[in-house]
């Protein structure tokens, strides 16, 4: 009778463990299955796309179910939530999506598992190659590249026209065009940008540092200070204080202030993300048929050099389901996934085929516009020690802008603690 009992005891115990997903090495795997914790940011645009495909992963891999756990928007608080995490062990999430400045950092820590047999050398011709390049280390890749993103220049094609103006090449056309422009219709901004001290701010910078031939780091060197670089921050200066095409407002400015200024038919020219293009052609947008899109100047004899950003999708090193997990990367950075996220909510597919698919093009036509810029576009420094480098570089260039310091001294500072951080 004693012996019934326990053995009742025990089936209950079994039977409650199964109904709440609990895990204990007596229960079967077979009954108990595989729950994959997906963590992720925000979706922009309907999250029920992302949902549809999880389904179809599931469906495919029968046993395996796929739990999202959406992070803070924030990506400050994503990558802090990662870090506390993977640095305790921690084997609650299995697959991460990473801004591709926090790969390298990962990488070193050794958080990652390495995906190269998911994404072998001869597949990886078929990606962008920044961001390729950002998720390797010693020809291995850490990561997936899920979707790309890019600094582009937006402009009101409306005014141009009346005024008989090009989009600009050069950083002085712009200067020049929007002066023309804003003379003439009181009540304009020029040109806004995000000028807070904050990642955005480093993102803009490397633009007008690289489309004059400079950069920060150069085969492990620290390059800042240089006669390209001066000039270019004095340009992002001068463009507030000398030339007034800038309102002071841009100092403090990071992504959606200056897109509704912009949308709001409050500028003439914009630098932001691919994003804000469906925000300006929806209905009821004041600017709607009246924007145009393209590389963002440089300057003279120079190319554009748009800042790579976008997400990755890694394996937590430590997940107690690492084929799986493997699986489901491999699945959401495939073509037909890929091509689903473009069509449904827009997401910049990394894929470089997808640009030329017929489907594709027709529902998001603008990646026409985008594929050169995208092949073009530089990560910024790959380093595991990005994120310090960005707070010198924050603090430095934001000192520029306000007037605080001028771009020599910033630019001899900056060179000093970076050296420091690298050793």
């Amino acid at each position: 009778m004693r012996a019934e009992a326990m053995r009742l005891v025990c089936c209950a115990a079994a039977g409650l463990l199964l109904l709440f997903g609990g895990c204990i090495g007596g229960v079967p795997p077979d009954l108990e299955g595989v729950t994959l914790v997906f963590k992720h940011g925000k979706v922009v645009g309907d999250p029920a796309a992302l949902t549809f495909l999880l389904r179809r992963f599931e469906a495919s891999h029968p046993g395996v179910r796929v739990r999202e756990e959406v992070l803070p928007a924030a990506t400050d608080e994503q990558h802090q939530f990662y870090v506390i995490n993977l640095e305790g062990r921690s084997a609650d999430f299995d697959v991460l999506a990473m801004d591709v400045i926090w790969v390298p950092e990962f990488i070193r820590a050794g958080w990652l598992r390495d995906l190269s047999a998911v994404l072998p050398p001869s597949e990886r011709g078929a990606f962008f190659a920044g961001p390729i390049r950002a998720v390797s280390r010693e020809g291995r890749v850490f990561a997936v590249p899920w979707y790309i993103d890019a600094g582009v220049l937006y402009w009101r094609k409306d005014l141009l026209a009346k005024y008989g103006l090009e989009p600009p090449r050069t950083w002085f056309d712009l200067i020049r065009a929007a002066r023309t422009v804003t003379r003439a219709e009181p009540g304009l901004y020029g040109f806004v940008w995000q000028g807070k001290q904050y990642e955005g701010l480093i993102c803009d910078a490397l633009e007008f540092l690289r489309s004059n031939g400079g950069d920060v780091l150069r085969d492990g060197r620290v390059v800042i200070r240089s006669p390209e670089n001066r000039e270019a921050l004095q340009l992002m200066r001068d463009l507030i204080h000398r030339y007034g095409v800038s309102p002071p407002l841009v100092t403090s400015a990071t992504e959606e202030p200056t897109r509704h200024i912009f949308g709001r038919g409050k500028a003439v020219f914009l630098r932001n993300w691919p994003y804000a293009w469906n925000l300006f052609q929806r209905e009821g947008s004041p600017v709607r048929g009246r924007v145009g899109m393209g590389p963002l100047p440089a300057f003279p004899g120079h190319a554009p050099a748009s800042t790579l950003g976008g997400w990755q999708l890694g394996v937590n090193r430590y997940s107690r389901h690492p084929r799986e997990a493997e699986a489901l990367v491999a699945f959401l950075c495939s073509y037909e996934a890929q091509k689903h996220l473009s069509r449904t909510v827009g997401y910049r597919p990394t894929r470089r085929a997808l640009y030329r698919d017929p489907e594709v093009l027709s529902a998001q036509p603008v990646l026409g516009v985008l594929y050169d810029i995208f092949a073009a576009a530089r990560p910024r420094p790959v380093t595991p020690y990005y994120m310090m480098i960005s707070q010198i570089l924050q603090s430095q260039f934001s000192a520029v802008l306000t007037g605080i310091r001028g771009p020599d001294a910033a630019l001899e500072r900056a060179r000093e603690e970076i050296a420091f951080v690298l050793g």
